[in-house]
C-alpha cells in the first residue's frame, strides 16, 4: 500500500501549492443550503448534490460513466466488474429514489440525469444502507430514447452488452431492455492448502499444486415499465423483469499432495448453480398536500433453479474407483414477498417521516442426492420507524428509532424462533462555512439468517467436512457510529474519518469435530468489533487535464466466538489517475481489496488494476482497455482455526484487452421524471452446494 500513500502525498502537495482561489460557480442560497467551492455542488445538511456538468454529460454514455465523471470523493466506480463502493463498502444505487441495480444504472442516459444525490448518512428510511447515490431523472414527454453498449474481449470469452428504449406519450413512459453478461471458460486456478488437526493430536496436511481449470458467469435479463406521471400528484409504475443465469460455475483441477500418504491424488473440485428468476414491482406515490406525501412499493420474486456441487478424488494412472466421490444437486423453488409504506411530512426546517414494511420467504429446497429429501423454511420480517429531522443554522440532527420483528419456522422440524430487534439511529452535522463540514452518525442495522444458514440438511464437503445449519441461530444486530470532515478547497476534496463498528451476536461459520467428521455449520458468536481510519481525497492537478483520486483505509479488528479470540489488522484502498483532453479520457486504476475478519477466517474480494483509453464522438463512445495490465490477480482467503488452517488464492486469467462501443440516441421534450421515496425488498433466497 505505500506506493498509494506515496501518490497521494505527493499529489496533496501539489495541489496545494498550486491552490488559486476562485469564486463560487453557483451563487444562489436559502435557509436550508449552501453553495461549497466545488464547481455545481450543493453541500445539504442531509447529503451532497452533484448537477452534472455540460463537460461530463458530453464525456457519458452511460449513467456509470457519468457517476465516475462526477468527481466524488470516496466513490470508486468499476464498469468492468460492474461495482459502485465508497470506502470498501457498497453503495445503495436509486434512481428517483426506488432502489436499482447496476444493470439499470448502466441504462441511464446521461442527459436525463437533472442531479444526483449523494448521501453519506442515510436515515431509518434506506432500511440499513451504508451509503446512498440516487439519481433524480427526468423524461421527455414526447418521443423517445434508444441506447445500446457492447464490450467484448480480444483474448476470452468474456463481455457485456445491453439494448434499452423509452417510448413516451404525456403523462406516461413505457420502458423496454435487455441486457448479457457472459464469462465463458475463462482460464483459472486455485492454490489451496490446508491442515486438519484432530482431536487425538495427530494431523493431516493437504496441498494442491494446480493443473488446470476454469470459470462461467454469464447471465442475462429482460424487462418493461410502465410511469405514469401526474406532477404534484400521482406517480404509478410497473415494472417486470425475468433475470435468467445460463451459467455459474468454477472447476479446479490440482495434484493432491497428502502428508499421510505415499501417492499423490488427481481433485476435480466443481461448483455452481443455474436459474430463473421473475419479479414483478408496483409502486404508488400520493402527494396529499405540498408537505405530505404518502409512498407504497410492493416487490415480488421467485426463483427457479439449482445448486450443485462435485468433489471427485482419484489415483492417477489407476482403474481403481474414485477415493471420493461426493455429488450434490439442490432443487429451490423460493418466493419473496416485500411491501412497504411511508409517510413523510415537511414544514420548513423540520421533516417527519414515518413507515412500516413486512417482508415474506417461502423457500422449498430438494435434494436430488438425498434420494428427494425436501426442506421448507418460512421467514417473516417486519419492520417499522419514526423519525426526525430539524435545522438549526449551521447545524443539523436527525433522531429516529426503529425496531425489527423476525420470524423463522421450520416445517419437516416444526422448530423455529423468534426475535425483536430495536434499530436507533441519530445523525449531527455541522457546517461553519463553505469549505469545512463536519458530521457524526449513529446507525444500526439487523441481518436475518440465510437459507443456506439454518438449512439442517447434512451436505458433504469433501471425505471430512460435512456443512449442517443451525435452526437456533438469531437475528443478529450491528451498530457503527462514523465521524466525517469534509475540506472543500479549490483544487483538492477530501474526506477524513473514523469508523467504529459492532456486531455483538454476529452470525459467524463454527467448526467442531463430531465422530471423526469436521462439521462447519453457524453460530451467534460473541461478536466483532473493528475501528478504521480512512482518507479519501479528489485532487485535480490540473484543471481540464489531470485528476487523482482514490482513498486510503487502515482497519483493526477483532473477532471472538465459541473457542476462539482473533484479531487482524490491514491496510486496503485504490488509486485512480485520469488524464483527459482532445475527447480523449485514460483512466488507470489500482484496487487492494478490503481484508474481512469474520468468524475464524480473514476473506478478501479482488486485488486488480486496469488501464482503459476512451473517445467520444457525437452520439457515439469508443474504448479500448486492458484488465491486470501489471501484477497477478488475487481473490481468497485464510481459515485461523486450530481445527481446520487453510489458506486459498484464486488466479484468474483476467489479463483481458476489451473494447467498448456505445451509441446513444434521444428525442423529444424533457419534464421531471419520477421521484419515488420507498421500495420494498423481495429478494428470493437460493441454496448453497459444497465448496471450500
Amino acid at each position: 500500500m505505500r506506493p498509494i500513500a506515496y501518490l497521494f502525498l505527493a499529489a496533496s502537495s501539489l495541489a496545494v501549492s498550486a491552490q488559486t482561489e476562485v469564486p463560487d460557480s453557483v451563487s444562489t442560497k436559502d435557509l436550508l443550503e449552501f453553495v461549497i467551492d466545488a464547481p455545481k455542488v450543493i453541500h445539504k445538511a442531509d447529503m451532497d448534490v452533484y448537477h452534472p456538468s455540460v463537460s461530463a454529460i458530453e464525456h457519458s454514455k452511460n449513467g456509470m460513466e457519468l457517476l465516475r465523471n462526477l468527481q466524488i470523493p470516496s466513490i470508486n466506480v468499476n464498469d468492468l466488474v460492474g461495482s459502485v463502493s465508497s470506502l470498501g463498502e457498497s453503495v445503495q444505487i436509486r434512481i428517483n429514489g426506488r432502489q436499482a441495480t447496476i444493470d439499470q444504472l448502466r441504462t441511464l442516459l446521461p442527459e436525463t440525469v437533472k442531479r444526483v444525490e449523494w448521501i453519506q448518512n442515510p436515515s431509518l428510511r434506506y432500511a440499513g444502507a451504508t451509503t446512498v447515490l440516487n439519481f433524480i431523472v427526468s423524461n421527455p414527454t414526447t418521443g423517445g430514447s434508444f441506447s445500446s453498449h457492447i464490450r467484448p474481449a480480444f483474448n476470452a470469452g468474456w463481455g457485456f452488452s445491453y439494448l434499452n428504449a423509452k417510448f413516451n406519450s404525456g403523462k406516461s413512459q413505457w420502458e423496454v431492455g435487455a441486457n448479457l453478461k457472459w464469462t465463458n471458460r475463462i482460464k483459472a486456478h486455485r492454490e489451496f492448502y490446508e491442515t486438519f488437526n484432530f482431536p487425538d493430536g495427530t494431523s493431516l496436511k493437504r496441498e494442491e499444486n494446480p493443473i488446470g481449470g476454469y470459470l462461467n458467469n454469464t447471465y442475462g435479463r429482460i424487462g418493461a415499465s410502465y410511469n405514469y406521471i401526474k406532477p404534484d400528484t400521482t406517480v404509478f409504475v410497473v415494472d417486470l423483469g425475468l433475470r435468467e443465469t445460463f451459467s455459474d460455475k468454477t472447476c479446479y483441477t490440482s495434484e493432491v499432495w497428502d502428508s499421510n500418504s505415499l501417492l499423490n491424488y488427481h481433485l476435480t473440485d466443481l461448483n455452481g448453480n443455474n436459474g430463473l428468476t421473475p419479479s414483478l414491482s408496483l409502486y404508488l406515490q400520493q402527494n396529499l398536500t405540498k408537505e405530505q406525501t404518502i409512498a407504497v412499493s410492493f416487490n415480488s420474486s421467485f426463483y427457479f433453479g439449482r445448486t450443485f456441487s462435485d468433489y471427485v478424488m482419484t489415483i492417477p494412472d489407476s482403474q481403481l474407483p474414485p477415493m471420493t466421490d461426493i455429488y450434490t444437486n439442490i432443487n429451490d423453488r423460493n418466493q419473496a414477498y416485500g411491501i412497504e409504506a411511508n409517510y413523510i411530512l415537511t414544514r420548513g426546517m423540520n421533516r417527519f417521516s414515518a413507515g412500516i414494511s413486512y417482508n415474506a420467504n417461502r423457500n422449498r429446497s430438494e435434494y436430488e442426492n438425498l434420494g428427494g429429501s425436501i426442506f421448507h423454511q418460512r421467514q417473516d420480517k417486519v419492520y417499522f420507524y419514526a423519525e426526525y429531522f430539524r435545522r438549526m443554522g449551521k447545524w443539523s440532527a436527525t433522531v429516529g428509532m426503529g425496531a425489527q420483528y423476525t420470524d423463522f419456522l421450520f416445517k419437516e422440524t416444526d422448530e423455529g424462533n423468534h426475535s425483536w430487534n430495536p434499530r436507533p439511529q441519530a445523525t449531527l452535522t455541522f457546517t461553519p462555512n463553505q469549505k469545512n463540514n463536519f458530521s457524526l452518525n449513529f446507525t444500526s442495522w439487523q441481518s436475518t439468517p440465510t437459507l443456506a444458514e439454518t438449512n439442517i440438511v447434512p451436505q458433504q464437503i469433501d471425505d471430512y467436512q460435512w456443512r449442517i445449519g443451525n435452526q437456533d441461530i438469531k437475528t443478529s444486530s450491528s451498530y457503527m457510529l462514523t465521524f466525517r470532515y469534509g475540506l472543500n478547497l479549490p483544487r483538492i476534496n477530501s474526506i477524513f474519518g473514523i469508523r467504529a463498528y459492532s456486531s455483538p451476536n454476529a452470525i459467524t461459520p463454527l467448526f467442531y469435530w463430531h465422530d471423526n467428521r469436521l462439521i462447519n455449520t453457524y453460530e451467534n458468536s460473541k461478536g466483532l468489533q473493528n475501528l478504521g481510519f480512512f482518507f479519501a481525497p479528489y485532487i485535480f492537478v490540473i484543471p481540464d487535464w489531470l485528476n487523482i483520486s482514490g482513498y486510503l483505509q487502515y482497519r483493526m479488528e477483532r473477532m471472538r466466538g465459541t473457542g476462539y479470540d482473533l484479531r487482524s489488522n490491514a491496510f486496503s484502498g485504490y488509486a485512480q489517475i485520469e488524464l483527459y483532453h482532445w475527447g480523449f479520457w485514460l483512466t488507470a486504476q489500482y484496487v487492494r481489496a478490503q481484508r474481512d475478519l469474520w468468524g475464524q477466517k480473514i476473506s478478501w474480494g479482488e486485488d486488480m488494476n486496469m488501464i482503459d483509453l476512451a473517445y467520444n464522438w457525437k452520439r457515439w463512445s469508443f474504448s479500448v482497455g486492458v484488465m491486470m495490465p501489471f501484477g497477478k490477480y488475487d481473490m481468497g482467503s485464510k481459515s485461523l482455526s486450530p481445527i481446520l488452517e487453510s489458506e486459498q488464492h484464486t488466479r484468474v486469467n483476467t489479463r483481458k484487452v476489451y473494447i467498448s462501443i456505445s451509441w446513444n440516441l434521444q428525442w423529444g421534450r424533457q419534464k421531471r421524471g419520477v421521484n419515488k421515496l420507498v421500495n420494498a425488498n423481495a429478494d428470493a433466497d437460493r441454496s448453497t452446494a459444497g465448496g471450500k
